[in-house]
């Protein structure tokens, strides 16, 4: 597998930014964020876990040593509980808005910068191939207009046998492709109808980031070590584009809020902060009131409701 093209943060600017991006489709941001903030949340993340029974007596929790008979994963409901503790950590959502990633972002999308309030944490727990992130798009789960990015941080130093994320260089010129939905979890593009250029990976770093385009084709590399692979997704775009409004809200059935996951914050700063900002939402509020109306299911119905009320 080839190795990452890198950049230093420090020699980033934004013709080199958008070159890379238009020509590979990612590019890997070397100490773009400052080890403390990385650090604090991982100290924050790791003590759940330790709590949770993820992790191993007598060791550190920061250094992840998993407990392979607590291994699970989503959809397992243990997992999902305690996910749930690490999203609602504030430090969680504030890491996404840090400003050298905030302006890195800025380079490439311009200044009507939005970051989308749903991050996603990865804790990954080692050798179980079903928890393995096999290849996607994330364009697939997000809609909305295909120019967003993701921007993936590990919250730790992460060699190949910790399982870092790989991306298939080139393929976000392909444009949308195909997904194999059926007996999966998650969607997944198989390997050998994958259209685009050769994989690419290599060790990726606390403080380091690795930026792609939405239509970029990437996967997870198996985890390997003995300790949990813990990173974050957030992703970036310009708030005049399109965007589907399920990634500002929460539309299952389990009973997540807004609300919910504020009540402990020490700072109203980045509450409902999108609301303040125009965005061209499709399908459009009134168009979801008339999906809410219209929908063949009550479940369908409900789902356009819950959206709805979280918008309003």
């Amino acid at each position: 597998m080839k190795h990452f093209d890198e950049v230093e943060s420090s020699d980033l600017n934004p013709r080199t930014l958008r070159s890379s991006i238009r020509q590979k489709g990612y590019v890997l941001i070397r100490q773009l964020l400052p080890r403390d903030a990385v650090d604090t949340l991982l100290a924050e993340v790791t003590q759940i876990l330790s709590t949770s029974g993820w992790l191993l007596p007598g060791h550190d929790p920061v250094e992840r040593v998993a407990n392979i008979a607590a291994a699970c994963g989503d959809p397992d409901p243990g997992f999902k509980q305690t996910y749930q503790k690490v999203f609602n950590l504030a430090t969680f959502h504030a890491l996404p808005h840090h400003p050298q990633l905030k302006r890195a972002m800025k380079m490439l999308v311009g200044d009507r910068l939005l970051v989308h309030p749903k991050p996603i944490g990865r804790l990954i727990f080692p050798n179980c191939e079903r928890l393995t992130v096999h290849a996607h798009q994330d364009y697939r789960f997000m809609g909305g207009d295909p120019e967003c990015f993701t921007v993936w941080i590990p919250l730790h130093d992460c060699p190949i046998e910790v399982g870092p994320l790989r991306v298939m260089e080139g393929s976000h010129r392909f444009g949308f492709q195909k997904h194999e939905d059926e007996n999966l979890h998650v969607p997944e593009i198989q390997v050998d109808g994958t259209d685009g250029g050769a994989w690419v990976g290599g060790q990726i770093n606390a403080g380091d980031v690795l930026m792609f385009h939405s239509l970029t084709v990437h996967a997870a590399s198996p985890n390997l070590s003995k300790q949990l692979r813990l990173s974050l997704d957030c992703r970036f775009q310009d708030y005049q584009r399109v965007l589907n409004p399920s990634n500002l809200a929460f539309g299952g059935e389990s009973g997540k809020s807004w609300e919910k996951t504020y009540s402990g914050w020490p700072s109203d700063a980045l509450k409902y902060y999108w609301k303040q900002l125009p965005l061209n939402l499709s399908p459009s509020k009134s168009d979801l009131e008339a999906l809410a109306a219209s929908a063949e299911s009550p479940a369908q119905r409900a789902r356009y409701e819950r959206i709805i009320s979280q918008l309003n």
